[in-house]
């Protein structure tokens, strides 16, 4: 097989790949219309493929798509696990969810956030309760966020940010900006004000199954933290918890964590794997993030942030504007054959690790 063929040049591409081999493999897949539009007025969709016995008590569950931009990765991968034969025959008492583009507004007009300009992967907090403050975020907002984007202004906005990590260090930089607010409409990682679509959506997907599953693998698929091509193995989970418990059994020192400060991310809240631990709640659920590097975090983030300035500010169908998104493309998608080579290599071997987690306790 060559790699590079599992991998589409936009959103509705990666669906016709999807759609093309579940039906040579004789799945169905379920669609979820999106309220939102896609670049052409096309629909917009989060789509499943259910493999295996609806009533297994062991699931393992493989999405991509929360950050939108992200999904060239993520469907690619699902893609090469359908045509490698992986799901032809399971283990008993064993089953398969796939959830391709659970964010289509994002991957459909490549952004991370969705249709309401949230980041789903801070999505996931209880919002009856008081949002989590982030109060370098607010500190730098300016900065993050700034009305003007140019060399001059970004030189200035490059400065804020230098004098903030001699302060706090590099790490608290990164939290500051990548951690999560939930005030700034209009700003970058913003966490909403109540649960967005997708989030529902992937509860509605998953409570069907509560009763029946007993255990859960889960990885979602992500890019743009870490070296060009390599597959970290992050913990969604911390401490004493049941999930850091099991992945900390299943891949040891192989995974990061946040509680030693191994993981290439900020600690983030509202993540993905609350919603599956939720709609699960009688479920041991180990859930990794599988985080593939493509750029320095400086131009992976700069992308974020132009992006942002583009729709807020900007003109997307301006030279200016078609620069950026280009730009944001190739912070988290690398259109090359050696990255989707090692992508879908360490894809597969993350796949049969917790496949061999998941079916072996």
């Amino acid at each position: 097989m060559n790699p590079s063929e599992f991998f589409a040049s936009d959103y509705r591409a990666a669906r016709a790949k999807l759609h093309d081999v579940a039906r040579a493999k004789g799945f169905a897949v379920e669609a979820h219309p999106n309220p939102s539009r896609g670049p052409n007025g096309e629909e917009l969709a989060t789509e499943t493929i259910w493999i295996g016995p609806r009533n297994a008590s062991r699931l393992f569950i493989g999405m991509s798509g929360t950050h939108g931009a992200e999904g060239f990765c993520g469907s690619g991968i699902q893609v090469g696990w359908l045509r490698s034969g992986q799901f032809d025959t399971l283990p008993a008492d064993t089953a398969i969810l796939l959830i391709h583009a659970i964010n289509p507004h994002g991957f459909a007009w490549v952004r991370r956030v969705n249709e309401d300009n949230v980041d789903l992967n801070r999505n996931f907090v209880d919002h009856s309760q008081p949002h989590p403050e982030n109060a370098g975020y607010r500190e730098l907002r300016d900065a993050i966020c700034p009305r003007e984007w140019s060399e001059a202004s970004e030189a200035r906005n490059k400065a804020v940010f230098t004098k903030y990590a001699d302060q706090h260090g590099a790490m608290e930089l990164q939290g500051a900006i990548t951690s999560g607010q939930y005030w700034d409409t209009e700003g970058v990682f913003y966490g909403g004000q109540k649960a967005t679509w997708s989030n529902r959506t992937l509860r509605q997907l998953l409570s069907p199954y509560a009763a029946t599953v007993r255990r859960a693998a889960f990885i979602d698929l992500h890019t743009g933290l870490g070296p060009y091509g390599i597959g970290e193995i992050m913990s969604n989970h911390f401490g004493e918890s049941t999930g850091n418990k099991m992945i900390k059994d299943w891949w040891g020192d192989e995974a990061t964590y946040f509680d030693d400060g191994s993981s290439s991310s900020a600690i983030t809240l509202g993540d993905t794997n609350i919603g599956v631990d939720q709609a699960l709640p009688n479920t041991e659920v180990g859930g990794i993030t599988l985080e593939y590097g493509t750029e320095p975090l400086d131009s992976m983030l700069d992308a974020i942030r132009a992006d942002n300035w583009l729709y807020i500010h900007g003109k997307p169908d301006s030279d200016h504007g078609k620069a950026i998104k280009k730009q944001i493309r190739a912070a988290f998608y690398p259109d090359k054959d050696d990255w989707k080579r090692m992508v879908w290599e360490r894809g597969e071997y993350a796949l049969k690790g917790m496949m061999r987690g998941l079916t072996q306790s």
